[in-house]
């Protein structure tokens, strides 16, 4: 996906998820984002929009903390979802995609924010969806990228996800297969790293189904139980993987 593709699919994400909050009961409780309600899952992706806008438009050097910015709402509701996602919107369509700056994640341009904060939001309308007992969907296109980002910037998490920093091993290797999509991806354990690559290969275990159950099996939306996946291989492999793999 290009940049702006990104933000067309991000607006869309954005509106989806004001609809649903408009929905559903803001007191629920969010089975995928322990010991949040559906208010506090709003408030966090409200400030996350906020604070990736102030990142881009100031084309930060270094990161700001999302506390010294003054975003606490006084209202959390859609209109105060849609408000901040518009703001972010105009600011990432006005700027220059390949400008340096600081992200996260393996890429330091403007282009990080697009593709994070689409797929940040892609997920969290997952997460609202599911506490309001409804069936998260997405474009199997849109999904495999999800898988691609998530997996591209996965080694960079450590530094907030410490977990991430212990998917080593011995040289084994794990596929996982969109194919809906015709696209794949293989994961290798080492004893200092792991590696991402394209593509399959004879792997310790297999993991195959459509992108939209993989990218939410990927991010821990689902078990490995309900993922709709097939395994194949080494099923202690891909646990272990998941064990350790999550975002935040």
């Amino acid at each position: 996906m290009d940049f702006i593709q990104q933000c067309d699919a991000l607006e869309i994400e954005i509106d989806r998820f004001a609809d649903t909050l408009e929905a559903i009961d803001s007191s629920l409780v969010v089975p995928t984002c322990p010991d949040w309600a559906v208010a506090d899952l709003a408030r966090h992706l409200g400030m996350i929009h906020r604070w990736a806008e102030h990142l881009v438009r100031h084309r930060a050097e270094r990161r700001v903390p999302i506390a010294a910015l003054g975003l606490e709402p006084s209202t959390i509701d859609a209109e105060w979802i849609r408000q901040g996602g518009q703001l972010l919107l105009e600011t990432l369509r006005g700027a220059d995609p390949e400008d340096p700056m600081w992200s996260w994640g393996a890429d330091q341009h403007v282009r990080f924010w697009s593709r994070r904060q689409l797929h940040e939001t892609l997920i969290h309308r997952s997460d609202l969806e599911l506490a309001g007992g409804l069936s998260p969907n997405f474009d199997a296109a849109i999904a495999a990228d999800a898988i691609d980002e998530f997996l591209e910037n996965l080694a960079c998490a450590a530094a907030f996800s410490p977990e991430v920093a212990e998917l080593r091993g011995r040289g084994e290797s794990l596929v996982f297969i969109a194919d809906d999509v015709g696209r794949a991806w293989t994961a290798t354990l080492y004893p200092d790293a792991f590696e991402i690559r394209y593509g399959s290969t004879t792997a310790r275990a297999q993991v195959s189904g459509p992108a939209a159950r993989l990218a939410l099996l990927l991010y821990r939306r689902v078990s490995l139980e309900g993922s709709e996946v097939a395994i194949s291989g080494n099923e202690s492999l891909v646990d272990f993987w998941l064990a350790h793999s999550m975002l935040g």
